[in-house]
């Protein structure tokens, strides 16, 4: 009995030792071979995982949103997103856009993965479109961005302003801001400010002045509504149309092109959100060849030039890339009511003669009716007529002619050396309904300025009809009933404002001059085309040589077809209508008008 008592035998221990490792054995080998092989074990696991990181994530059905993702859509094309107050928000959707697509939902099957929507399309210029959603901001949508150029393309050519010309000292033109010296009024004509000696030739400067006095310049070109290069185009051909080789012609423009090209601003829309103003006409800027014979520059025609837009005091009906802007006048008013006196003026004031005419004939061009104008104007009882020529006459004298524009119910304007005068803008600024034979001579240039329903501000009476049936313009002009002509003065008299340059030295406060109406064209235009580019809704089927058609659309017209002017501009146009053949003369004699003082 004693001998039985006491502790277990050695043998029983071991036993029960070893059943509990394998007992332990046995649920490690559970966990490790079977429940690792189980998804939802797996995703058990994850979640604390997650738990233990502090990341708590909760799975979600397909289709559901997740705590993760940005609550916000993605912005459409057609819905550009607020603008950001800073860079770094600009930047974060966009990188949570990105996180959401390179990141799907763990767990997801890839044949239950809802369909993959496109991301919109990026542009650089998204921006500058937001700003005009921007009601607090007066300036939102016409934001001007200007290129600092260097010297060489503007100011210094005004250093050497005795260079610009090969008949006039163009330095007594540049003061005042580019007016010219102050007028005399010895015909008692003008009003008591407001009134310059300046040359037809001189928007560039002019215009380039104005821009520096525009309120809505900035320095931050992604939100800018266009993109003005202050290039005087027009000053620098000037130097060197007479007795210089194509590529002194040229040396400019493509320094000009190749310093814009570095630029980030360039690349934002290849060029297509700049423009630049030249004071010549278009056929000054497009040759077409490298003859030296050939006349100007090739400016326009350059690949990148192209793109950008040119305001020319003449452009081209068959290009797209140049748009016309009225010729400077005389009157440059500093405030909205030297306007206002001037409009009273002229409607107030008694106009004894029925038409009037001021130019010279043109007997080495067999398809000018000028001298017809002239000879119907000397034998009509009704007609007031300056004849000008290569000598001192009155037509030198603005006071002179603008005293007859000022007793005349209607002023005739005929083709210019080419097809455009200035004389037209200056009739008008008298209150003098012009009288036009070429659709070209203001109906297709101005199409910013004037109305497109010429009928409202002018006569038309086809060159067909004065060279080929000698239609009496004294009888056409008596035919209009009195009533039609005075609605007619009124609305010349209204235009006033739009086609005369206000002061570079001062603003005007309500009315809009030419410059402001060039600018908001011009703003117009650029915004529209990147409205289309977002769109995808560019006019693919677009034919530059119908371009003078697409000017004369209303707003909302899409398409063109046959136009009643047709003949006018059908006609051969010199290999493209630039800078051979009459195209070329037409320049030629056009920049001769500078020796006449009067075209």
């Amino acid at each position: 009995m004693e001998k039985g008592g006491g502790k277990p035998a050695p043998s029983r221990l071991c036993f029960l030792a070893t059943l509990c490792a394998m007992f332990w054995v046995l649920i490690f080998y559970f966990h490790f071979a079977v429940v690792s092989n189980d998804p939802d074990a797996s995703a058990a696991r994850t979640a604390e995982v997650s738990i233990a990181r502090g990341h708590l994530q909760f799975p979600v059905p397909d289709g559901a949103a997740r705590l993760d993702m940005p609550l916000a859509p993605p912005a459409r094309a057609s819905e550009p997103p607020p603008a950001p107050k800073e860079k770094e928000e600009e930047e974060q959707p966009a990188a949570g856009a990105r996180q959401e697509e390179e990141q799907p939902a763990a767990g997801a099957r890839q044949e239950e993965a809802p369909p993959k929507v496109a991301a919109a399309a990026s542009y650089p210029f998204e921006r500058a479109l937001r700003t005009a959603e921007n009601k607090s901001d007066p300036c939102g949508g016409r934001y001007i961005y200007v290129h600092e150029l260097p010297p060489r393309f503007n100011e210094d050519m005004l250093r050497d302003c005795e260079k610009l010309s090969v008949w006039t000292n163009m330095c007594r033109f540049m003061s005042n801001d580019g007016l010219g010296p102050p007028l005399s009024d010895e015909e008692g004509v003008f009003s008591s400010t407001g009134w310059y000696g300046t040359n037809q030739f001189s928007v560039d400067v002019i215009f380039g002045n104005r821009m520096k006095q525009y309120e809505c310049l900035t320095k931050d070109s992604s939100i800018a509504a266009a993109v003005f290069v202050p290039f005087y185009a027009g000053f620098d051909i000037a130097r060197y149309l007479w007795g210089y080789n194509v590529s002194t012609r040229d040396a400019a423009s493509l320094d000009l092109v190749d310093w814009l090209m570095k630029k980030p601003e360039w690349n934002v829309m290849g060029g297509r959100d700049h423009f630049l103003v030249a004071g010549r006409i278009t056929w000054d800027f497009r040759r077409l060849t490298e003859e030296e014979s050939d006349w100007g520059s090739k400016l326009l025609f350059l690949p990148a030039a192209k793109n950008m837009s040119m305001l020319v005091v003449e452009s081209s009906p068959w290009n797209s890339n140049d748009f016309g802007i009225p010729y400077p006048t005389y009157f440059h008013p500093a405030k909205d009511a030297d306007v206002f006196l001037w409009q009273d003026r002229m409607r107030s004031l008694e106009r004894p003669w029925l038409f009037s005419f001021a130019g010279a004939p043109r007997p080495g061009d067999p398809m000018s009716i000028r001298g017809q104008l002239i000879d119907q104007c000397r034998s009509s009882s009704v007609c007031k007529l300056l004849e000008c020529d290569l000598g001192e006459s009155k037509c030198h004298s603005p006071s002179t002619v603008m005293k007859m524009f000022q007793s005349s119910l209607f002023c005739l304007q005929p083709q210019g050396d080419s097809y455009t005068r200035r004389s037209a803008f200056d009739s008008m600024l008298a209150g003098c309904i012009p009288v036009f034979f070429h659709p070209g001579s203001a109906y297709v240039q101005y199409t910013w300025h004037l109305p497109k329903n010429y009928t409202r501000y002018s006569v038309f009476i086809p060159e067909h009809d004065i060279r080929t049936r000698n239609a009496s313009i004294e009888e056409r002009l008596k035919s209009i009933h009195p009533d039609v002509v005075k609605n007619m003065r009124e609305e010349v008299i209204n235009l006033i404002p739009k086609v005369i340059y206000a002061d570079p030295r001062s603003k005007l406060e309500t009315l809009k001059d030419a410059f402001d109406v060039s600018i908001q064209a011009i703003i117009n235009k650029v915004t529209k085309l990147r409205r289309d580019i977002i769109a995808d809704r560019e006019d693919k089927d677009f034919i530059e040589e119908n371009s003078w058609k697409y000017n004369l659309l209303e707003d909302g017209q899409q398409t063109i077809g046959p136009h009643e002017w047709d003949p006018f501009f059908s006609k051969p146009k010199d290999k493209g209508g630039d800078s051979s053949g009459s195209s070329a003369e037409a320049a030629k004699n056009s920049w001769k008008i500078e020796q006449r003082g009067q075209n």
